[in-house]
């Protein structure tokens, strides 16, 4: 270690290579060039610089002097409080002054254990102690004995890479290319992780062994001669082992850290990083969530890091399903730092995540903007641009994705798509087979190659194809499209027009459609219910016990707040109301739940908040969500009108609602689920200007009528109670796909047709009729009683 008079001559030779006016003070730009020129390896942005330089002459305010700046004195005692390494900064900046080179090496190998001591100072002697993160003057190394525990952690590392790799433990060939993933260092994007992440064997001997040795060090930094400078060691230690990804012990390490300084912006916020690497998503957020409070507490210090800590607080919230409170922190990153090109990038991503497409095709041109090359951001503007139905541009930039980066899976999936949705069925057979190329076991894109082979009209390279897919994943759906396959090659069906490998059919307009019974569903009712209970499947609310809005409403509160009309009502940010549909769907995975977000956004928040202001009204949403949850049907119609009841215009009424309120409900969630039908005037004659209540027996009426209410519930509860009933070996007699749910046959003709082909008017072109009537089996039982009974009728007429 350098004495006193070294290092004081070290720090004269340092500030007057900087002081370049030689006026005996270093300004603000002679200190900005001292920092960037003792951190080689760090860069700066404008921003860092600044906070960097604002905190040092805050700090050093009495050795400022006027305009001048920092004098030597000032300088001086910034290295001996520990905001430099003065040997670090003398070396790294080649001077002329020569010290005893092996000085420092004996004393740091007196400290050492004993079984390393010949190993650590040969590295020592390389002088490589200088990664980035190390000799930064805020996240850097401060006290001289850390120096020895990062040697001697160095060796041990190596030693433990030396012994799995010589055994072939170690998963990962790449292990030292893992560091760099632009602005977000520590959480890089999702796929740069798996590419570069790197398994360590922890089950064997040699890491036991290590354990034990990094225990030892642990307790040199608990030991430490202050709290300070045991939390140097402890976020050293982490720091290293971080950098090897050896993402539990340094999160141990980190841990400690936040103990021995809770109000510490750096441990919470490695911690954070640590978690979310090891897919403890929840924990991740709760870290970084006390570090930007931390961060916000301490002023400036940190400001140059909270950009960051936003962003990985979205990465995190992300990895939970929670895209739209990611959004609200991606979106004041930005704000923060208007140059953060992976903020605005995050952002645009999850903002088409959740169908906000117009939103999400401004960020990600931004990002694109900022950064040209940026192929992750080409991938995701493409797939909003085809969201949007600007199909040719999508084109143009999937494929820009795709020359910056060829192996890029998503883009070359998505065109696959695009591709598919345009029927140029050769061109998406080609996208997926890239995809696999790059990706063997990537099931879904077998699965899309052989439907779009089929498309092309490759039927046996199809049928291998799908096989293939089926050896990945025993999927019922794969099952489903191979008996549709052979079905096809059975009957060896002519394609219709557009070669989408369906048999042939006829479309006939709804008027010709009748219907026997009135237990038979009518075909635009049908197809009203199967597009609700689609939303149902998508958002999984039809496994949501429709109690949970009861307990939500009795057990939360939400305060009043007043519309731009006046109008007091209970509502909520889109954000928050996120996180009420977590808790309701709290059996879903997060990419799921993800999903079932982006639906309800675009369904139900969408007309809740045609203003675009960010807010919904809560009670109207239970309102809307109740009828298509899981439950008895007359309870969800009773949990419906307790939601409007507990809105604040209802709660004078005591059981009764304004029929105005009712009346506007019941417009609406036609609106949401049966769009197809419009808005219907006589609702507003009949009731928007009356004042009256209505009490629950009332709503129901008004909630049952088939023409102006919501009775398609009652087709939707039928779907729901038969969509798993399949009909023996039954097909359709169109799509030639088994027929699930309901089957419709023709009295007249005897040909049969499932729910969707009902529903869209389709019959076989064989049978050519005037009209068509049709009586609906719930499953084959039903069509058995049925058939016994005519042959019963017909034997009493014989």
């Amino acid at each position: 270690m350098a004495t006193r008079g070294t290092r004081s001559e070290k720090v004269k030779r340092i500030f007057q290579q900087f002081d370049v006016n030689g006026d005996g003070g270093l300004n603000r730009e002679e200190m900005a060039a001292l920092v960037v020129a003792v951190n080689p390896r760090v860069k700066f942005s404008d921003e860092q610089i600044n906070a960097i330089l604002d905190e040092v002459f805050r700090t050093y305010g009495e050795f400022i002097d006027g305009e001048k700046g920092l004098t030597y004195e000032g300088l001086l005692r910034t290295y001996d409080d520990g905001a430099g390494d003065v040997d670090r900064d003398f070396d790294a900046l080649d001077l002329d002054l020569i010290l005893e080179e092996n000085k420092g090496v004996t004393m740091a190998s007196e400290a050492s254990s004993s079984s390393i001591v010949d190993e650590r100072a040969v590295e020592s002697q390389k002088k490589q102690r200088t990664a980035a993160w190390a000799v930064s003057p805020n996240h850097g190394i401060v006290f001289d004995d850390t120096w020895k525990i990062v040697d001697d952690l160095e060796i041990l590392v190596k030693r433990l890479k030396a012994k799995q790799g010589k055994d072939g433990k170690m998963k990962g060939d790449n292990f030292d290319a893992y560091s760099d993933a632009g602005w977000s260092r520590e959480l890089g994007p999702s796929t740069e992780i798996s590419e570069k992440r790197v398994f360590w064997e922890e089950s064997g001997h040699d890491y036991a062994i290590f354990i034990k040795e990094l225990g030892v060090l642990r307790s040199r930094a608990d030991g430490a001669r202050s709290r300070e400078e045991a939390f140097d060691g402890h976020m050293a230690i982490g720091r290293v082992l971080y950098e090897h990804q050896l993402f539990k012990e340094a999160l141990v390490s980190f841990k400690r850290a936040c103990e021995l300084q809770p109000v510490d912006v750096r441990p919470h916020f490695r911690a954070g990083n640590c978690l979310y690497v090891l897919g403890r998503c929840k924990e991740a957020k709760e870290e970084f969530l006390l570090a930007m409070e931390a961060a916000e507490a301490a002023g400036n210090q940190w400001a140059y890091l909270l950009p960051q800590i936003h962003v990985n607080l979205g990465i995190a919230l992300e990895g939970e399903g929670m895209v739209l409170s990611a959004c609200e922190y991606y979106r004041e990153a930005a704000i923060l730092c208007p140059t953060h090109y992976r903020a605005l990038k995050l952002l645009g991503s999850a903002l088409f995540g959740v169908g906000e497409c117009r939103a999400a095709v401004k960020a990600l041109e931004e990002a694109i903007f900022m950064k040209p090359d940026y192929a992750d951001a080409h991938c995701d503007l493409a797939s909003a641009l085809h969201a949007m139905g600007e199909d040719e541009k999508a084109i143009e930039v999937f494929q820009k994705a795709i020359d910056l980066k060829p192996s890029h899976v998503d883009a070359l999936y998505n065109l696959g798509g695009l591709y598919m949705d345009l029927g140029r069925f050769q061109r998406a057979s080609e996208m997926y087979i890239r995809v696999l190329s790059v990706w063997p076991n990537h099931w879904r894109a077998q699965l899309n190659k052989a439907v779009s082979l089929l498309g092309a009209g490759e039927a046996e390279e199809a049928k291998k194809a799908l096989k293939e897919a089926l050896k990945m994943t025993n999927r019922v759906e794969l099952h489903d499209a191979l008996s549709h396959l052979k079905q096809l090659q059975k009957k060896k069906l002519k394609t219709n027009g557009a070669a989408n490998g369906e048999s042939a059919f006829i479309s006939v307009e709804l008027a010709k459609f009748k219907t026997v019974g009135e237990r038979t569903t009518a075909r635009q009712d049908l197809a009203d219910a199967l597009k609700i209970r689609a939303f149902q499947r998508i958002t999984r609310l039809n496994r949501c016990d429709v109690e949970l809005l009861k307990k939500e409403m009795s057990e939360h509160d939400v305060p009043v707040s007043y519309s731009g009309g006046g109008v007091p009502e209970k509502s909520i940010r889109k954000p928050n109301l996120e996180g009420i549909l977590r808790r309701l769907l709290d059996f879903l995975k997060p990419e799921t739940f993800h999903g079932a977000v982006k639906a309800i956004n675009e369904r139900i928040l969408s007309v809740l908040d045609d203003t675009g202001s960010g807010r919904v009204d809560l009670g109207m949403f239970f309102a809307f969500l109740a009828p298509i949850c899981s439950g008895n049907p007359d309870k969800r119609k009773r949990v419906a009108f307790d939601a409007l009841l507990w809105r604040p215009v209802n709660e004078d009424g005591g059981s009764l609602v304004r029929k105005a309120d009712a009346v506007r409900y019941i417009k609406l969630l036609r609106t949401i689920y049966i769009p197809t039908h419009g808005i219907s005037e006589l609702l507003e004659v009949h009731g928007e200007a009356d004042s009256s209540m209505v009490a629950f027996n009332e709503f129901l009426v008004m909630f049952n009528d088939p023409d102006w209410g919501f009775g398609i519930m009652s087709t939707l509860i039928k779907l729901e109670l038969g969509d798993r009933n399949r009909h023996e070996n039954r097909v359709c007699s169109v799509c030639r796909y088994p027929i699930i749910g309901s089957r419709f046959k023709e009295v007249k003709s005897n040909f049969s047709l499932c729910n969707q082909c009902y529903s869209e008017g389709k019959v076989p072109p064989a049978f050519k009729q005037e009209e068509y009537t049709f009586k609906e089996y719930g499953n084959e039982g039903e069509a058995m009683k049925d058939k016994c009974l005519c042959f019963t009728l017909q034997s009493h007429k014989d």
